[in-house]
């Protein structure tokens, strides 16, 4: 056996962490959707949301961890889809990773808007202005069901793709 036979990781081994990968990416986003989100935001009511956050302002910022984690679990499976199926064809690989990238992007701009509310109602009292629309925006359901609208079709399309390409 050869140095390079050893340093190149197996398709398998790739195969089981992008697995790994998939299911963290899963309990990342129920924890931090349904269990953060869901204690500290009151639909429709801005100022008691407001009120969460600043009271709970650690658990706030674990939610936003939790969402960051998401994203880089998000990009590392991208990555490694992209390597396993390369082999099978550069191009539908490098659409699928470029789908994968944009939801990711699209995702991950969406969580500035949820740590927004913190960094606003932080003391910079030129912000104040902005807390009702910041509140509402940010930490509303909407915004949340809105960014993951709009990142589907990405994530769909990749997803597609990759099973098209994975069963040539």
């Amino acid at each position: 056996m050869g140095t390079a036979a050893m340093t190149e990781t197996s398709p398998r081994f790739k195969a089981r962490i992008t697995g790994v990968l998939y299911l963290l990416t899963i309990l990342t986003g129920i924890f931090a959707q349904g269990f953060v989100s869901g204690r500290l935001v009151v639909d429709g009511d801005a100022a008691a949301t407001a009120t969460n956050i600043l009271t709970h302002r650690g658990f706030f910022q674990l939610g936003f961890t939790v969402y960051l984690i998401e994203m880089a679990c998000q990009i590392a499976i991208t990555a490694l889809f992209y390597d396993l199926l390369k082999p099978a064809g550069r191009s539908v690989s490098l659409v699928a990773a470029f789908l994968g990238l944009a939801g990711c992007v699209i995702k991950t701009f969406s969580r500035l808007f949820y740590i927004a509310p913190l960094l606003v109602l932080g003391g910079a009292h030129y912000l104040s202005v902005f807390i009702d629309v910041f509140a509402k925006l940010a930490t509303s359901s909407a915004n949340a069901t809105f960014a993951f609208r709009l990142s589907s079709p990405f994530f769909t399309c990749q997803t597609v793709s990759v099973s098209l390409k994975s069963h040539d």
